[in-house]
């Protein structure tokens, strides 16, 4: 009797061990962010603007979805990602433009569902920038 209960325990934790090694998450599948600085970010208020600098145009929407990650307030969060090496004022250094909704008073800020994000490179931009 208790050599069954010792192979049933045995079995019981070696499927445990091998679900937990197996198991995958959608973070695993997703590329991670290339290196990025905030040179501005909003505390407070309805409408808080975070500003990103980075140095090349490859996986933007990563260095977004980085960004919003923690926007733990409830607000309409709009983020500028710029390139941080050309341009000649920062609407020129643009790469993307990205909006998250936090909240009830996020939804009703960027027009989106509470939780929803809307994310938008802007065509024809490198960086570094080109002549």
């Amino acid at each position: 009797m208790n050599t069954r209960i010792t192979a049933v325990g045995l079995i019981a934790t070696a499927l445990l061990s091998l679900t937990a090694c197996s198991s995958s998450s959608d973070d695993d599948t997703k590329p991670s962010a290339p290196a990025y600085k905030v040179v501005h970010r909003d505390t407070s208020g309805n409408q808080r603007k975070i500003t990103v600098e980075v140095t090349s145009e490859t996986r933007l929407r990563a260095v977004f979805d980085d960004v919003i990650k923690d926007a733990d307030g409830n607000a309409g969060y709009f983020v500028e990602i710029n390139c941080s090496t050309g341009g000649t004022s920062s609407v020129d250094n643009r790469l993307a433009n990205g909006q998250y909704a936090a909240g009830n008073i996020g939804a009703a800020t960027t027009g989106l569902k509470d939780g929803e994000s809307k994310f938008e490179p802007v065509a024809g931009r490198s960086c570094p920038a080109k002549s």
